[in-house]
């Protein structure tokens, strides 16, 4: 397939989409980097802003990102009020870019970024190719977390996939990669397609969590685990896979709290395919070529308040700034990272006033406290920030009945109880401008988890 500008798109009416054969600029105001959901919510916001200049690279053969390949339901409950499969809500904003003529290039490597952001890119028909972007948005996603990082003992014999391959050739290119399965990992995407490869009638035997509590949504568990009648066991783990040519049984055992099997607990199931469900990796090599501030707790860039990174003029947004449990915040974060693209390049404000000067005193850092494991974003410029700005957040732990408290400097100002809080569902607490204007000699936000 070539990598023309727009090459497999439909031709929308009135859409004044450019044609495969337009010449590459040699200067682009807002390059995005990435076509997946959070790439494309990011140049449609970057557009709707008044951004006429606009270049998506996708690495794929087509827009949409990994929601290609997620033909489940569940999606844009909160964006669109109603449920999507994968494709579905990738539908929505594929023809957005369309209607609004955004250029895009399919098939394209980006090789490189770097601080002055020049992006060096190459594909079949250009060859290699810069661009010189105004601002540049990272949506490239995440990646799996592969076997070789697991440490799971046995030889390499065919029948073990990352779930998220197992997904693909399911529900893309039309083969069933086993008849008895056992997954390793209780994340979203191996919840899913346990149930997916039992309504194709393979069967799943156990899904196996080295936690002692699941890593996907609570939904996710029912309708994928509980209504198919799969057991889930937690604190356990692979301990032996066996099979030469392929997998023919794998056993689990129990774990402690140290995360080491405990022996005598070990349980052996037969099978022929291992699914591995256990974690999602930024992608960020790219952004770590550039220099950009790297966070150890999410592996993804540390942003400030207009999800721009340390590097200035280079924002971050999705899943390659921290792993999201859904979609719908994807989009919502991307459309403001592609919108604060522009007025970086306009040095302009979201109420079109000019872009004030940063803050004398310096940026107030988000500081995490009893169970919070990180924010985004990490630092706040009031006289930057939109009237409202929503901090999202994970938890380390599971917690029930706890409270979850916003401290300005000393002084708490939110302080609202939760029922239940696991790692795997993303929580937010919403920030006002006006209340950060009017402590002008704070240094510090702590987004805490209190007993009371």
């Amino acid at each position: 397939m070539k990598a023309e500008l727009n090459s497999n798109a439909p031709q929308v009416k009135g859409a004044g989409a450019p044609q495969d054969n337009a010449v590459l600029p040699q200067s682009v105001d807002v390059v995005v980097i990435g076509g997946g959901p959070a790439g494309l919510a990011a140049a449609v916001a970057a557009r709707q802003a008044g951004c006429e200049s606009i270049l998506v690279l996708e690495r794929d053969d087509r827009l949409g990102g990994i929601l290609n390949q997620c033909i489940h339901n569940g999606f844009g409950l909160h964006r669109f009020k109603e449920e999507l499969t994968g494709p579905e809500y990738a539908d929505r904003f594929v023809r957005r870019v369309q209607e609004l003529g955004i250029p895009y290039r399919l098939n394209t490597m980006v090789m490189s970024i770097s601080p002055e952001r020049v992006v060096t890119a190459m594909n079949r028909t250009q060859g290699m190719f810069q661009v010189q972007a105004g601002a540049v948005v990272l949506a490239m996603g995440c990646r799996e977390r592969p076997r070789g990082a697991l440490n799971i003992p046995g030889y390499r014999p065919a029948g073990i996939f990352t779930a998220g391959t197992a997904q693909r050739l399911v529900n893309i290119e039309g083969y069933l990669p086993g008849r008895e399965v056992v997954i390793l990992g209780s994340g979203d995407i191996g919840l899913i397609m346990a149930r997916r490869m039992t309504l194709e009638g393979a069967k799943v035997k156990v899904v196996a969590e080295l936690l002692p509590y699941s890593g996907g949504l609570k939904r996710n568990i029912v309708q994928c685990l509980d209504d198919f009648g799969i057991p889930l066991k937690l604190s356990h783990t692979v301990v032996d896979v066996e099979g030469r040519e392929r997998v023919r049984a794998v056993t689990i055992a129990q774990v402690g709290p140290d995360r080491r099997p405990i022996p005598g607990t070990e349980e052996r199931y037969t099978c022929d395919t291992l699914l591995l469900s256990c974690g999602l990796i930024p992608e960020n090599e790219l952004s770590q070529g550039c220099g950009v501030q790297m966070s150890r707790v999410t592996n993804g860039p540390v942003v400030n308040e207009s999800f721009e990174t340390s590097v200035p003029g280079i924002f971050a947004c999705g899943n390659v700034l921290h792993v999201h449990d859904l979609v719908d915040y994807v989009s919502e974060e991307a459309e403001e990272a592609g919108a604060a693209a522009w007025r970086y390049v306009q040095g302009r404000r979201s109420d079109g006033s000019a872009e004030p000067a940063p803050s004398t005193a310096g940026p107030i850092a988000v500081q995490v406290a009893g169970g919070v494991r990180y924010t985004v974003p990490s630092t706040i410029d009031p006289a930057r920030m939109p009237e409202k700005l929503n901090v999202r957040f994970r938890v380390g732990d599971v917690y029930q009945d706890r409270y979850v408290s916003v401290y300005l400097g000393d002084e708490r100002v939110q302080h609202r109880k939760h029922p239940i809080m696991a790692p795997g569902e993303m929580e937010q607490v919403v920030l006002k401008r006006a209340d950060l204007l009017a402590r002008p000699g704070i240094s510090r936000v702590t987004v805490a988890i209190e007993e009371e």
